[in-house]
């Protein structure tokens, strides 16, 4: 039985079909798992490992390379606070002293209430506006401790729904087409494609 829902597998089997091999999709696809679990589960990976056709092992060793994928549950909100050059002279190791005092837990925990986990950032591109800061992948720009306590305060009380959603949602749109290929003429193009390489291959072993 697949851990995703049928929304979440349906979508999984539309990304599998755009790489030329199933194994090429296993960034995106850790995106969906989580997307609707919130961080990359145990199970969502095991699954993700048998669509893409590599070991759980493969999965969670690409999982934990990047930031932005997450092997264990985080809050609802992912606060990252950059502390990089520009942001440190600008006070980012102050302002996230400051969000600890706030929030009440260290950096890389998470509250009690699993609202929100803590980060420290490296550079976020975002310097003009220093010192940077995310919440979910989602600029915020609160420079100062005020603007931060109030962005806190608000998304307590469920506001900037619009603007900032659950962790691990990366995109709200769905393309339903600008982007749709017939399988056949995937399917005739990388025959083409081997045919091509294998002509050429050929080639170099009777020279």
């Amino acid at each position: 039985m697949s851990h995703l829902s049928k929304v979440m597998r349906d979508r999984a089997e539309a990304l599998i079909g755009v790489y030329p091999e199933k194994r090429s999709a296993l960034i995106p696809l850790c995106h969906l798992v989580q997307e609707q679990d919130g961080y990359l589960s145990e199970e969502g990976m095991i699954e993700v490992a048998e669509m893409t056709g590599v070991t759980p092992a493969e999965v969670r060793g690409t999982a934990t390379f990047y930031d932005m994928l997450h092997t264990e549950p985080v809050g609802k909100y992912v606060v990252g606070v950059c502390t990089n050059i520009a942001c440190l002279l600008a006070g980012g190791l102050e302002l996230l002293e400051h969000a600890e005092g706030k929030l009440g837990i260290r950096c890389g925990a998470t509250t009690p209430d699993g609202t929100f986990t803590l980060e420290e950032a490296e550079c976020l591109a975002d310097c003009d506006v220093a010192p940077c800061v995310q919440v979910n992948h989602r600029y915020v720009r609160t420079t100062t401790p005020e603007l931060l306590d109030g962005l806190i305060d608000e998304l307590s009380a469920g506001g900037r729904s619009d603007e900032i959603p659950p962790h691990g949602t990366l995109i709200r749109i769905q393309r339903s087409q600008g982007l749709t290929v017939d399988p056949a003429a995937i399917a005739a193009e990388r025959a083409a494609a081997r045919e091509a390489a294998q002509g050429r291959a050929a080639k170099v072993g009777e020279s």
